[in-house]
């Protein structure tokens, strides 16, 4: 069973000379940043804006606030069945590699990978599966998020995963506009003031059947929380450097996408209930259409029926009903 299928791993620079790949996600978001006249323009602003936060973050021993640069690789996996005939690869997911250079002394540091997630058979259940639930009147599906959970964490476990990286990826995204956050007392000196949400979204139960579970925080300078989703202990595994690299990365793409929440001209209060709606905020120089994204997602949900789910649908149902996923 072990043999159905296995993963490949192909990795490409995010400079501002980049261009996507046939097989990325329309809708990820170093793959937007990278579209229309204003592409290299676009990119090389994005990579200034995580630089310049970088040095802002890391600014013990940095009195000019330049010692650091960041180097980011996209990961991509590949899925191939090993059985032959059409749609034998499928590209499963996405997700950033950091480097930091530090420019004093030479030296590379790995950071984490993750950060960003991109992911086709995501879209195919919040874009496919989600709205025919809703549409026909139904509750969410018990199993809705199964098979891709279990396949991140075969992936995890996998060789071509443990033979690039010796530790766990950590996820960043947005906090939830459905949830309410409230400021607890404990600060942590990189990622800032922790907030609790007021209980489980969605997402959070999806991330959690991908072995994932969320902490939420706010670091210095930052105007809202974020969410991070990991494995293991994410105040212990990583270094102060490490962190600082997915926080940077991060709320960069953040401001870019969802400005009214990230770059705010207030910071979040102790309570805080996110919003797109708000006015007070600043846009970046970036432009992003997220009316095309929503409708891109819809595209790309039924793209994965169409070359993945149903053509495969014997092997994967067979290969997740002898899988045992741990929940988050």
């Amino acid at each position: 069973m072990a043999d159905e299928f296995a993963f490949s791993i192909t990795t490409t620079r995010f400079d501002e000379n980049y261009t996507p790949s046939e097989n990325s996600r329309a809708t990820t978001n170093f793959a937007n940043l990278a579209r229309g006249e204003h592409r290299q323009e676009n990119l090389r602003n994005t990579l200034t804006m995580i630089n310049q936060r970088f040095n802002d973050l890391a600014d013990w021993d940095n009195p000019n606030g330049d010692r650091y640069a960041v180097e980011l690789e996209i990961i991509s996996v590949q899925l191939e069945f090993a059985a032959k005939g059409a749609d034998q690869q499928f590209p499963l997911l996405e997700v950033l590699d950091i480097w930091v250079i530090d420019r004093h002394t030479g030296e590379r540091h790995h950071g984490i990978v993750g950060n960003n997630f991109s992911s086709y058979v995501r879209d195919y259940d919040f874009s496919v599966v989600l709205p025919a639930a809703k549409a026909s009147g139904g509750a969410i599906p018990e199993d809705f998020g199964d098979l891709h959970g279990k396949l991140f964490e075969h992936f995890l476990d996998s060789d071509a995963y443990r033979e690039r990286f010796t530790a766990a990826p950590v996820i960043c995204i947005s906090v939830s506009t459905s949830r309410t956050y409230r400021r607890t007392g404990n600060h942590h000196p990189i990622l800032g003031i922790e907030y609790q949400q007021d209980a489980p979204a969605l997402t959070d139960e999806y991330f959690g059947k991908m072995g994932l579970r969320a902490r939420y925080f706010m670091p210095r300078g930052s105007a809202a929380p974020f969410a991070f989703y990991f494995r293991g202990d994410l105040l212990s595994d990583y270094t102060p450097l490490q962190l600082i690299g997915t926080i940077s990365a991060m709320e960069t793409f953040q401001k870019i996408y969802r400005p009214e929440i990230y770059n705010a001209n207030s910071a979040a209060p102790a309570v805080y209930q996110p919003t797109l709606e708000q006015n007070d905020y600043t846009r970046t120089q970036i432009a992003y259409d997220r009316v095309e994204r929503s409708q891109l997602a819809v595209i790309q949900g039924k793209f994965t029926e169409e070359h993945f789910i149903t053509p495969h649908k014997d092997t994967l149902e067979r290969w997740a009903s002898n899988y045992a996923v741990s929940i988050a």
